[in-house]
């Protein structure tokens, strides 16, 4: 039986998932897996060298070179074949160095996080500076928590929410970026979402949360509600 592989630590999700080129191609897209373009971000982009890049990671340097020559075979491809790249899946997890400032997550809670400024949902997921954190038990919520992101980017907010063992996300306007690195931590996501934040996370423990799942962010507006309606967060799943 194969030895299951190690997972690789990564400082967060990336910013933009799908990379294709103006041509249209058939061919099936090239999948880098996030460990992969975790590797080319630190050797490549911050120039580390393939140790430096290892103990970021936490495996062996054997291990790092294995990872980022496939990783640079599979860019060779996109380029000279002129295929789609998409960013996702690959034996990860998440390590921002955030963690240690989280309430630990009981069994049996449900984890919302709401883009949170003076009691309100702020409306731009990629620039909130903080999260208020409700954990929720039998339609409950028995604990509150505001935390700041410290972080800027939608990869970086996705990284910290699943960092925070987050099943659930209420906030304003979002972009597909963002959406996709949420998609990737499990977390359910609930858009388009306006006023007060305690009030919504109350709806949506209750299973009464209106919103938007259609809801993007264009940063020169504000998504309004519509009639989606809540059924419940999903765990964030193991890689």
């Amino acid at each position: 039986m194969a030895r299951k592989p190690q997972c690789r630590r990564i400082g967060g999700y990336p910013d933009c998932w799908i990379f294709s080129p103006e041509e249209s191609s058939a061919e099936m897209p090239v999948i880098l897996n996030l460990d992969e373009y975790e590797s080319i971000r630190l050797i490549d982009h911050e120039n580390l060298t393939q140790e430096q890049c290892a103990q970021c990671m936490g495996v062996a340097r054997t291990t790092v070179t294995a990872i980022y020559d496939s990783a640079r075979k599979k860019l060779a491809q996109v380029l000279v074949e002129g295929r789609t790249l998409r960013i996702g899946g690959g034996c990860y997890r998440i390590d921002n160095g955030k963690a240690e400032i989280l309430l630990e997550k009981g069994e049996n809670i449900m984890r919302i996080a709401v883009t949170y400024e003076n009691g309100e949902i702020f409306q731009h997921f990629g620039h909130t500076e903080q999260f208020k954190l409700y954990d929720v038990e039998e339609g409950k919520i028995v604990h509150t928590q505001i935390v700041n992101t410290g972080e800027c980017g939608h990869g970086a907010l996705g990284g910290f929410l699943k960092v925070a063992r987050v099943d659930a996300l209420i906030c304003g306007g979002i972009g597909m970026g963002a959406q996709n690195a949420l998609a990737e931590a499990g977390i359910q996501l609930f858009g388009g979402v306006q006023g007060d934040a305690d009030a919504a996370a109350q709806a949506l423990a209750e299973g009464k949360l209106q919103y938007d799942p259609q809801a993007q962010c264009d940063h020169h507006g504000h998504s309004g509600h519509h009639g989606g309606s809540c059924h419940g967060g999903q765990s964030g799943r193991c890689h």
